[in-house]
């Protein structure tokens, strides 16, 4: 991680807590997508489920964070930031998602953009999602 969660969290004008330095460390310690309840059982000696939904509400709003479904419906989130960039990157949620058999790990691949869909008339995209699954290069 290139900067630290406080400056992260300056960078996007974010009131710095320990809630959200917390949530943003487990999302660069696991470096795969997360679900609330992936947080809350990580965080649960330290934050209520409230808190930590407040978090993720918030980092949703300030493009910190985006929502990943994974085959069992339920909603993870993934991080936005690129890890190599020492700034703050507006990151675009139009790539494919990656879940493994094996460990059960869902991850962005950023390299791999969705196509551009044309609706029909009336119709109006707002999200789209596209979820691959299979065995990634570290369980290969």
């Amino acid at each position: 991680m290139s900067q630290n969660t406080a400056d992260i969290l300056k960078d996007h004008n974010l009131r710095v807590t320990s809630c959200r330095r917390d949530v943003l460390s487990s999302f660069f310690k696991r470096q795969e997508a997360l679900s609330h309840s992936d947080l809350e059982e990580e965080l649960k000696d330290d934050f209520d489920r409230v808190t930590i939904y407040r978090t993720l509400k918030t980092f949703l709003e300030n493009d910190l964070i985006h929502k990943v479904l994974d085959d069992s419906g339920a909603t993870k989130y993934a991080l936005c930031l690129h890890e190599h960039s020492s700034e703050s990157h507006h990151h675009q949620h139009d790539h494919v998602h990656f879940k493994c058999e094996k460990c059960g790990k869902t991850n962005c691949i950023e390299e791999i953009s969705l196509p551009m869909v044309s609706l029909p008339n009336g119709y109006i995209g707002k999200d789209a999602s596209l979820l691959i699954q299979g065995i990634c290069n570290k369980c290969s």
